[in-house]
């Protein structure tokens, strides 16, 4: 792993102050690997993590800016050396941190979670409870309203201590962490004997933002008719539904993609009633009897005479589909709930299959509402009901729209606060007034990931078109087909009556520019890769590759019009009753087909598999209905190679002795890679000869062939026609 011996400085700057944010000069981001606001490891005489940003203009490259609070957790003093990497961050579940007695006692766990909500922490670490406030998080303001009203000033310079991680390691806040105070997670919770009598809780009370117009529910407003009219039937007319032989009960399960609005939409419909509001992933981590006392004090809120609505988010975490000896008394509780004259429940998760299913019961949660991913016309109209009072200039929002698959309201409206960042520094750069730009919104795509893939790896597009492939036409205008048509003009397939292509096959020798191609296509289609090597997904374990296959496909589905990458998938999908791994191997191509083929159809997902041994996948992924367009990908001819080089020579200073056709012509047996790799070659030759040197010359050129061989092997090339023509 990369890794940076940079010089530890103060961070002056008022905005950054006990943030937990490093800042690196843009080339110290580049050496990493690091897209700015991602996770960095510093090692003092301490080890620890933070957020990374980039270091404002005039910073040297070697100078890596701290806060005090950071500098404190690394165990660093000014000017020492502080050595950092990237960070492998893992979303926390649940995390304990210890403060003053004044904090413990003023602070309910929900607005502190709002408050460390984006920071980087490790176990021993000090954290303020300032808001990040900075890149791609959840706006803030309302925690800081919050801390005011329970803590007062003293808020600002209190600091806390993390005593426990789940997992461990660095962890990030999300807005599913469960947050406790003590001395870890469950032994805090295990304390309590008398638990916190649960009161109606306003968003405001809890740290969540303000309560939305319904109105103002862009893709939301039919759900929100939907849930208004049940409310207003079991609450309001209970004879009415008793005279037609009806239970007045009414237990309704919110689902939809994580940051998608399901409390929003619960909290906007419910406003002019009562809510008692139950926080799933703080009671959830508590041990089983205190768990139960929680939902009880609510449920007895609830039914206290005067009515109300029960909202339970994210009950997931309250009651998994593993279920617990405790999950059928919370079970019990909530029938209680539902039973009560007058009182309603109301729940919410973004993983519907990993709830406990006897939540789904007739007399529990018999309606069920579902919040899509919001369409590229939504996500526009999201944009201006988010920009409605920001001073814009003349603002493109379709093309932002169209450049934002998978992107949910919470993630657009971190969209928006990045791009306002960016506008507020450029205002207070040039003392002029602050407006905000298209160029910032692009800017903000650069830097914003939606939550749809916070948990992938994500494949670097760049700014590759399909017109920087040099060569390919036979193979480019069949990935267009297959992929892009589909994407873009799904009415011309219905029109004529036919469903699109589900998967491509991409086969040919190593180093053809399978991966290049596919990066390609995602920039030119604007999707969302979601890549994976079929290795990857192979666990000993019984059932977690199959899992690891459905989760994938589903986090496609949520970030759609999206790409599902499978590199090298003749080792997720070789032919079944031929390997030796206790039957693992046939069990993952079985989900395989099931979530190509199956019941539930692949909506705007096209699957696009690479392989250099297409003998070897199973037949039964290849036919019509799953990979059924198979595309060979040919080792470069001369034509090719000369554009490859020429596409690969567009940053490098050839002179003019160079003649690229010539070398072309000249590299018989050499693939794509290999053409790239000559011309590094010849640069680092360059290098060789005269550190200064301004120009690649024929004879670096020359002493670049001698170094780089081709990698194509004949047989394998030869067997791959072979297998082409067989098909074709």
């Amino acid at each position: 792993m990369a890794e940076l011996a940079l010089t530890a400085r103060l961070n002056s700057s008022a905005a950054d102050a006990r943030r937990g944010v490093v800042r690196l000069h843009p080339e110290a981001l580049t050496a990493l690997g690091l897209r700015e606001w991602d996770g960095v490891t510093l090692v003092g005489s301490r080890r620890t993590a933070a957020v990374v940003g980039v270091a404002p203009a005039g910073t040297p490259a070697g100078v890596a800016l701290l806060d005090d609070v950071t500098l404190s957790n690394a165990g660093l003093r000014e000017d020492a050396t502080v050595v950092v990497s990237p960070a492998t961050v893992f979303g926390a579940r649940q995390i304990s941190v210890s403060g003053s007695v004044h904090a413990t006692a003023s602070i309910p766990a929900a607005t502190l979670r709002q408050a460390l909500l984006g920071k980087i922490v490790t176990v021993g670490d000090t954290v303020s409870l300032l808001p990040r406030e900075l890149g791609p998080d959840i706006p803030s303001s309302a925690a800081s309203q919050a801390l005011s009203r329970t803590f007062g000033i003293a808020w600002t310079t209190e600091l806390l201590t993390v005593t426990a991680t789940d997992p461990s390691g660095p962890v990030s806040v999300q807005p599913n962490t469960a947050v406790t105070w003590g001395q870890g997670v469950m032994s805090a919770l295990k304390a309590a004997e008398i638990p916190e009598v649960a009161q109606p809780r306003s968003p405001a009370a809890t740290g969540d933002a303000t309560v939305v117009a319904v109105e103002d529910l862009v893709g939301a407003r039919t759900q929100a008719a939907k849930l208004a009219e049940w409310l207003s039937l079991a609450l309001d007319e209970p004879e009415l539904l008793k005279t037609l032989g009806a239970a007045p009960h009414l237990g309704v399960l919110i689902t939809g993609p994580a940051g998608v609005g399901k409390a929003t939409l619960a909290r906007s419909v419910v406003a002019p009633r009562r809510l008692i509001e139950v926080d799933g992933p703080t009671v959830g981590a508590a041990e089983g009897g205190a768990r139960l006392r929680e939902l009880a004090a609510a449920v007895a809120e609830a039914g206290s005479g005067r009515g109300g609505i029960l909202l339970v988010t994210d009950i997931d975490a309250l009651l998994p589909a593993e279920a617990e000896p405790v999950a059928t008394l919370i079970l019990d509780q909530l029938r209680a709930a539902v039973a009560e004259p007058c009182v309603a429940f109301v729940a919410t998760t973004s993983h519907p299959t990993a709830v406990d299913p006897r939540l789904r019961a007739p007399d529990l949660c018999d309606r069920e509402l579902t919040l899509a991913l919001p369409t590229a016309p939504v996500r526009k109209a999201l944009l201006e009901q988010l920009l409605r009072k920001v001073p814009t200039d003349i603002l493109e929002l379709d093309d932002i729209a169209a450049r934002t698959p998978g992107f949910v309201v919470s993630d657009l409206a971190a969209l928006c606060r990045e791009a306002a960042l960016r506008a507020a520094s450029r205002a207070s750069r040039n003392q002029s007034e602050p407006q905000l730009t298209q160029d910032d919104l692009t800017g903000a795509l650069e830097v914003i990931r939606p939550l749809s893939r916070s948990g992938t790896e994500e494949l670097a597009i760049g700014s590759l078109a399909l017109e920087d492939v040099g060569d390919m036409v036979e193979t480019k205008q069949a990935l267009t087909e297959a992929v892009l048509w589909p994407l873009r003009h799904p009415d011309s397939f219905a029109r004529l009556g036919i469903d699109p292509p589900r998967g491509v096959l991409l086969y040919g020798p190593p180093g053809c520019g399978k991966t290049f191609l596919v990066r390609a296509l995602a920039s030119t289609g604007q999707l969302s890769v979601h890549a994976v090597k079929g290795a990857e997904l192979m666990d000993k374990w019984v059932g977690s590759s199959e899992r690891a296959v459905r989760e994938l496909f589903q986090r496609a589905r949520d970030s759609a019009p999206a790409l599902i990458f499978l590199d090298e998938v003749d080792a997720l999908a070789p032919r079944r009753g031929q390997s030796g791994d206790s039957g693992v191997g046939d069990r993952v191509v079985a989900a395989l087909l099931t979530e190509l083929d199956g019941v539930e159809p692949l909506r705007d997902v096209v699957v696009l598999g690479a392989t250099n041994r297409p003998e070897l996948i199973d037949p039964a992924l290849l036919r019509p209905g799953r990979l059924e367009r198979l595309v060979f990908v040919p080792p470069p001819d001369a034509d090719a190679r000369r554009e490859i080089l020429r596409t690969a020579g567009r940053s490098v200073p050839l002179a003019d002795d160079v003649d690229l056709a010539a070398l072309a012509t000249d590299l018989d047996g050499y693939s794509a890679a290999d053409c790239a790799a000559l011309l590094r070659e010849a640069a680092l030759s360059a290098m060789r000869r005269d550190v200064d040197a301004a120009d690649v010359t024929s004879a670096d050129v020359a002493a670049a062939r001698a170094a780089v061989r081709p990698s194509l092997d004949p047989d394998q090339v030869e067997s791959l026609r072979r297998y082409a023509d067989k098909r074709g």
